[in-house]
């Protein structure tokens, strides 16, 4: 049974949350509100999510999108450090993020393509894994309260920019600036009722063109990139309100409650209903543990308390 981790509970009110975690024998399935980015350094172990299981080595690179799932088994002192980044930071603050192409790619597009179900395991130059790493031990190190947000953005722009240089060359993570326009749109307006020629027509394109540059840029058509948004911030009402099951489609834009329901069990793989009971009853099983709500047993790293992540 999955737990549910809040940005609200872990980052102590700031908009990122870093640590390098040593990761011996098994950390429980959990999910996540916010973003995370898991690079592997030395060590063995097994990553788990809704693709299967995958094999770890040094290099590799984790990207959750909310609302995605992951957990570790069969650990042997592995090194998995952590930058999660808050999803509402990502749509304010750092925003200027998603006009970075490789970047773009890293965080918003690849995680959400075709098949992908907000998680995407990729491979980054295993010196710039271990680079990537030692400024995330160093973003981890700065004391929270201290840390402005210029500070903060450039310390994260060094561990992005370190991962997307190293990642395979044969990757195309150059973007396209109409489309980095028209996700942005699809976020901003994410209940709206868009059409292919309305969104074609707010980026200035033809519409057959913009779903041309969507498959070859993002690995699916716009509709379907909204519907895993959509998705997306529907996993995040259904954790953090009380709105019925059906306002939370609405809020969305998924207004008819059996289209709601068919639509996120095909990318989240659970109706809407049995997501926020699955969560309610993993976080009441962890409370009754004696372990507070939202946390999960975790072999080795720091406590919540400590304001370091879980991997």
């Amino acid at each position: 049974m999955s737990v549910t981790l809040h940005e609200g509970e872990l980052f102590g009110g700031g908009q990122v949350l870093a640590g390098v975690h040593t990761l011996t024998g098994e950390l429980e399935p959990h999910v996540h509100d916010f973003v995370e980015i898991a690079v592997i350094g030395e060590g063995r172990g097994i990553h788990l999510s809704s693709h299967g299981e995958h094999e770890l080595r040094r290099g590799d690179v984790i990207v959750l999108r909310p609302g995605a799932w992951h957990g570790f088994s069969g650990c042997d002192t592995l090194t998995v450090a952590n930058c999660c980044v808050s999803a509402a930071a990502l749509r304010a603050e750092f925003a200027l993020l998603e006009q970075v192409g490789a970047i773009h790619r890293l965080l918003w597009t690849d995680p959400v393509a075709e098949g992908a179900r907000g998680v995407l395991v990729t491979r980054t130059d295993p010196d710039a894994a271990l680079e990537a790493i030692s400024e995330i031990r160093r973003l981890s190190a700065e004391p929270y309260r201290k840390r402005g947000e210029a500070r903060l953005l450039g310390r994260l722009l060094t561990v992005l920019g370190t991962l997307t240089d190293g990642r395979d060359p044969v990757v195309p993570v150059s973007g396209h600036p109409a489309v980095r326009a028209a996700t942005g749109l699809l976020a901003q307006e994410i209940a709206r009722a868009w059409t292919m020629d309305a969104l074609a027509a707010a980026v200035s394109l033809d519409p057959d063109y913009l779903g041309r540059l969507f498959r070859r840029h993002v690995g699916l058509s716009p509709l379907a990139y909204l519907a895993r948004i959509r998705a997306e911030r529907a996993a995040t009402l259904l954790l953090h309100t009380d709105l019925p099951v059906a306002r939370v489609g609405a809020e969305v834009g998924w207004g008819d409650p059996t289209y709601f329901a068919r639509r996120f069990r095909s990318l989240v793989g659970l109706t809407p209903s049995q997501y926020r009971s699955a969560q309610a009853v993993a976080n009441r099983v962890i409370t009754a543990s004696g372990r507070t709500d939202g946390s999960a047993r975790r072999p080795g790293p720091p406590s919540h308390g400590s304001h370091r992540p879980p991997p």
